[in-house]
């Protein structure tokens, strides 16, 4: 398994910590069970525009299936939580609950990506060409917390149900989004490849700490090399892994912005 970036300095003794172990325990209790997660050493880059249908993710009913049964029980199960969460919303600032802002999706088709609002709303940028940071003023009260316990993100098991993105794969980036002063793909001459899937609403990358700002060159090749690891080895055991650790860590983030 690769190292966990940002989550090992967690005492065994803390609440954080108790769940953490739990999780690795289940990890590996699930992995020797089905005997279906590989190694999670560092694959090499595609050889810019091979595509891969023959690896099982790109063909998977069973991924399909499960993602939009979840996410329809998630939608009503949770649907008390998404008013309360609006409610908030609604009355801390004027301006709609939910935003919508254009992501690349699969197959590098654009689509509208669910969020509930965490900034004012005369200040949220539709296009997301300049990123939330640490601290950033567009940001409301109650919107960090939702972004640090990623609930702003619960909006889009919409997309989930539409078939647009999947519970679990790479996190889908606006178009015009930069690192170093240029756009993703002018610094990873295979970042197209992470298309060949359905975005998700967590992933490999997220799990593992690259999350939040992506200020430099590293933050987005480091996210993509995640991306493709995670394509490469997929199984469904993978994703129920990286679901169990996206709950654990939902409250011990200290990447989220």
């Amino acid at each position: 398994m690769t190292p966990l970036r940002r989550y090992n300095g967690l005492s065994a003794s803390s609440p954080a910590g108790r769940l953490v172990k739990f999780a690795e325990n289940t990890e590996f209790a699930l992995a020797s069970a089905a005997d279906a997660v590989p190694s999670h050493g560092w694959a090499p880059l595609l050889p810019h525009g091979e595509a891969m249908p023959d690896n099982p993710i790109c063909a998977s009913k069973t991924k399909r299936v499960f993602d939009r049964v979840a996410a329809a029980l998630g939608l009503i199960l949770l649907y008390p939580l998404f008013l309360a969460i609006a409610l908030i919303i609604r009355l801390e600032t004027p301006g709609p609950a939910l935003f919508t802002q254009p992501r690349i999706g699969f197959r590098q088709k654009i689509f509208d990506c669910y969020k509930f609002r965490s900034m004012y709303h005369h200040m949220a940028e539709p296009c997301g060409t300049t990123q939330a940071t640490r601290d950033d003023i567009r940001v409301t009260r109650f919107g960090r917390f939702l972004r640090r316990s990623s609930l702003d993100e619960l909006p889009q098991l919409i997309n989930v149900l539409k078939g647009e993105m999947s519970l679990v794969g790479p996190r889908p980036h606006a178009p015009s989004t930069r690192a170093a002063g240029c756009l993703f793909a002018e610094l990873v001459p295979n970042y197209s490849e992470r298309h060949c899937v359905r975005p998700g609403i967590t992933g490999w990358a997220q799990v593992n700490g690259w999350r939040g700002e992506t200020r430099t060159s590293e933050d987005i090749l480091m996210r993509v090399r995640y991306d493709m690891d995670y394509i490469r080895n997929w199984s469904l055991i993978f994703d129920m892994r990286i679901l169990l650790l996206t709950l654990v860590r939902m409250f011990n983030d200290d990447t989220a912005v």
